[in-house]
């Protein structure tokens, strides 16, 4: 592993891919035992010499949507039609990329006040790195509401996953939506967008929040003004918007 004055930079293979969801897939690289970051955290990940390339380059940013005390370094994305994802979806296993970073400073707060995650599609991966790490950290030190958008059940990422984190602490409340169901699916839980009436009915409660919005920039923009029109002051919102993913 060699770093640079201002960030590590090292070389990892590929060691696993695995869809997590329709159109997802989820990406693992061999860790350095020396290199360590932050759940919450995001990298850089460039292809070396990739057999295509397009106007977008050769790099892309990718939030860890593994924990900090897992083996490996994940990466969590929708499958686009571009060269880059193409070329991350056929290479071999072992196969190296370059990976900098860490980089960002998205984290639960200390304070004891509640916090209520807004998120939609891949907006998910930091807080799956969050949630899981503090939860086997010995738990969350107050109360945490997850609401979590997708348009149906097949493209919800780690959904099984943290409908069992929820399970396993008792101040995390994880409430999944969808937007977009077919007539043929099966789902008994809440439907539609994340709206006024939704955190109503789900924050009733729970006062002096701290507010975290990610996922596509539309989403996060709209959900943030609806917040300010409810009387959220902007100090106790902290969004991330996640684009071309």
């Amino acid at each position: 592993m060699t770093t640079t004055a201002a960030w590590p930079t090292f070389e990892a293979a590929l060691v696993g891919r695995e869809l997590v969801a329709e159109r997802t897939m989820a990406f693992r690289f061999a860790k350095p035992v020396d290199w360590t970051y932050r759940a919450g955290q995001f990298i850089d990940i460039t292809l070396l010499d990739p057999p295509e390339t397009d106007a977008e380059g050769n790099t892309r940013g990718f939030s860890i949507s593994s924990a900090p005390s897992e083996d490996v370094i994940m990466i969590t994305t929708r499958l686009r039609d571009t060269a880059f994802k193409r070329v991350l979806q056929a290479m071999p296993l072992g196969t190296p990329v370059k990976i900098e970073g860490p980089f960002g400073d998205l984290r639960l707060h200390h304070a004891d006040r509640p916090a209520v995650v807004l998120t939609g599609g891949i907006g998910i991966t930091p807080f799956r790195s969050i949630l899981l790490e503090t939860i086997r950290a010995g738990g969350l030190a107050y109360p945490v509401v997850v609401l979590y958008a997708n348009r149906r059940p097949q493209d919800a990422a780690f959904l099984d996953e943290l409908r069992t984190l929820a399970e396993r602490d008792a101040n995390l409340r994880f409430v999944p939506t969808m937007s977009g169901l077919d007539a043929s699916d099966a789902w008994e839980g809440e439907r539609g967008r994340i709206d006024v009436s939704m955190l109503g009915r789900h924050l009733a409660g729970v006062t002096n929040a701290i507010y975290y919005l990610t996922g596509p920039p539309g989403m996060v923009q709209g959900l943030r003004a609806m917040l300010i029109d409810g009387g959220v002051d902007e100090d106790d919102i902290r969004s991330e918007e996640f684009t071309g993913y």
